[in-house]
């Protein structure tokens, strides 16, 4: 079945081409927003340190401050579900891929202590029609990497939304890109759970014109404190709620 969804999104891939140049042009470009990318809250310990890595969305393009972004509104719904200290850092990239950040990003980041780490990778790899061995290939890699660099952190993918609900796209190409979302979030599913990562449900769009930014393709402020309270769930999973009003 999946071969056969695979080849149906090649074959359409002359829609991709011809509608993917007008939603370009029509499309303003966005910049990262202005601000930190890391910082802590304070709170009880041991403190959650926690790494948000990925696209253009983990460096929170689509607002104009990081303080809205997704990294900081992830760290203080943290912060307020255990009452501990969290200590984040974003590493975003526009048009980042699976490979990138594998191959130019994992090893060029500082040895510390994350212990919670969130993807938010699949989008690019989807969007550029990457083959799905190749998603196996770069996206496995970037969890091995991860593994190796942080082996006792709990490691969290958020997978590509419905790219039928992006209010950029139109309903044709989104449609076609929605086709790409599904192989490759079936296949980072399984990676996750072959390589010791957890993957996410996908993230529920439920009000597109309040969860976008003026892009229509990034999240805005809504949208990204939305995610963070999506993410939080996959993130504390196994951590005791209020551990540190307990302990302190």
């Amino acid at each position: 079945m999946s071969i056969g969804r695979a080849l149906l999104s090649w074959l359409a891939f002359p829609v991709y081409v011809w509608q993917g140049i007008g939603v370009r042009r029509r499309t303003p470009r966005m910049l990262p927003p202005r601000g930190r990318v890391r910082h802590h809250i304070a709170g009880t310990e041991p403190a959650i340190n926690l790494l948000v890595l990925g696209d253009s969305s983990a460096a929170g393009v689509g607002i104009e401050e990081t303080d809205g972004s997704l990294a900081p509104r992830l760290a203080a719904n943290l912060a307020e579900k255990t009452g501990r200290r969290i200590v984040w850092r974003a590493a975003g990239f526009n048009s980042a891929t699976a490979g990138q950040l594998r191959d130019h990003v994992v090893p060029n980041l500082e040895a510390e202590a994350w212990d919670h780490i969130v993807l938010s990778v699949g989008t690019n790899d989807a969007k550029n029609f990457h083959t799905i061995g190749r998603f196996k290939k770069e996206f496995g890699g970037l969890i091995y990497a991860l593994r190796a660099k942080w082996p006792e952190a709990r490691i969290v993918w958020s997978p590509v939304v419905d790219m039928t609900r992006v209010p950029a796209l139109p309903s044709l190409l989104g449609k076609v890109l929605e086709i790409r979302a599904q192989l490759v979030n079936r296949m980072g599913e399984r990676l996750c759970l072959e390589r010791g990562a957890i993957p996410a449900s996908r993230l529920p769009i439920l009000d597109p014109d309040a969860g976008f930014s003026i892009d229509g393709f990034h999240a805005s402020a809504a949208g990204y404190d939305a995610w963070a309270d999506h993410i939080a769930r996959f993130a504390l999973a196994e951590e005791p709620a209020e551990r540190g009003a307990e302990t302190g």
